[in-house]
């Protein structure tokens, strides 16, 4: 994709927050080239807050944002379908702490962008190439980016019996997306709801939001999507964590067992180290590629 992006016409959906379990609407509207993804909390007088790795406050069991004390809760799930279906800029006007959760995948949200459609500015759009590899390890966890000139990804999982090991391997663009991720819900285990419940967490969560499982397997009656739909569920919370980085990817991410935490840690790595990454046009790497094939 040559050129920067914003949709045609605003779109809103509600909800509750998986987590806070309030009431809350959100307003998608176009936003000028340049602009990136922006929240505004139009109950604190449209207060802004980027999408940004400089922003990130905390990610263990969802990825948040602050910026002057000021929350967005719950942001990957949108910002990994923005993200993965090209939409540069634009501004999400919300009226409460928390990004509705709506059946708890990334479906909704891609409806949303089909409704309002995609515009396309003159300005073109930078991609950010990963130059060298680098990884993040902990605990048996790791996530890696290898150089590529397209935006790859590699997910394992290992999960408790019913789930056990699973994985993926797929280039990721607009279509694929659409139609192999976001469909993946968020899931859970019915062991662990008293515990999250006393931490202040899934009070919003329903079995129409979230899978559950239990010892006996599924519970929720339709059953899963996919057989490894928590797999890539994971590979969806991973793209809208690396969101954050504030332009496309270009490498071949590799995530094994990678949660929230590990995911912003590689961003900020990234970010850290200007030699780890480059800044270019659509038409420089088409220029190299090319360069590369006459070699």
């Amino acid at each position: 994709m040559r050129f920067e992006t914003t949709i045609r016409r605003p779109v809103e959906a509600r909800g509750v927050g998986l987590h806070s379990g309030v009431p809350v609407q959100i307003r998608v509207v176009p936003a000028p080239a340049g602009t990136g993804i922006v929240f505004l909390r139009t109950d604190l007088e449209n207060f802004a807050i980027p999408a940004s790795w400089r922003h990130v406050a905390r990610v263990s069991y969802a990825t948040s944002l602050m910026r002057q004390g000021v929350l967005i809760s719950t942001t990957e799930h949108l910002l990994s379908v923005f993200y993965a279906m090209g939409i540069d800029n634009a501004y999400v006007e919300i009226d409460n702490l928390e990004v509705p959760i709506l059946d708890g995948s990334g479906l909704p949200f891609v409806r949303l962008i089909e409704e309002a459609g995609i515009q396309h500015f003159r300005r073109r759009r930078k991609y950010l190439r990963i130059r060298r590899p680098i990884s993040v390890e902990d605990k048996g966890k790791r996530i890696s980016i290898l150089p590529a000139d397209s935006f790859r990804l590699t997910c394992d999982t290992s999960y408790p019996e019913p789930v056990g090991r699973q994985s993926l391997e797929m280039e990721v663009t607009p279509a694929r997306f659409a139609s192999e991720l976001a469909f993946a819900r968020t899931f859970g285990w019915e062991k662990d709801l008293a515990q999250m419940r006393d931490m202040g967490l899934i009070r919003g969560a329903s079995l129409e939001n979230a899978v559950c499982f239990s010892n006996g397997g599924v519970m929720n009656q339709a059953g899963l999507r996919a057989v490894d739909e928590c797999c890539r569920h994971k590979a969806l919370d991973l793209i809208g964590d690396l969101a954050l980085l504030g332009k496309p990817l270009l490498g071949h991410v590799i995530a094994e067992r990678a949660g929230h935490a590990m995911h912003a840690a590689l961003v900020a790595r990234i970010m850290s180290d200007p030699t780890i990454y480059e800044i270019l046009t659509f038409d420089q790497l088409a220029s190299r590629v090319v360069q590369t094939l006459v070699r």
